[in-house]
């Protein structure tokens, strides 16, 4: 089984749409494992003296999350040696 996580990113070009869309994509494969597709949500031209000064997109980049070993190894827990699964969790801080 595989889950994926969708963000949102915004990328800007001075040349065009297909490169802000190109910059994006490869910002994104940088940060990003198991990048599986980019979907263009809004597209946006920036105007300076009534002239075109630069292209914006936003798209929404899918990726697999990786499957991590460690989540499924028992972790001991910092108080009462009990074994639990997932990662540690900071605890909650009492209020005076």
């Amino acid at each position: 089984m595989s889950i994926a996580r969708v963000v949102e990113i915004t990328a800007n070009s001075d040349q065009s749409f297909e490169d802000a869309l190109q910059q994006g994509v490869a910002r994104a494969t940088q940060t990003l494992r198991n990048v599986r597709s980019a979907w263009v949500k809004e597209q946006e031209v920036q105007i300076e003296n009534g002239e075109i000064s630069g292209y914006k997109v936003n798209m929404l980049v899918t990726f697999v999350l990786d499957d991590n070993a460690e989540l499924d190894e028992p972790v001991e827990s910092g108080s009462g040696g009990r074994k639990g699964r997932g990662r540690k969790r900071a605890g909650r801080r009492g209020r005076g």
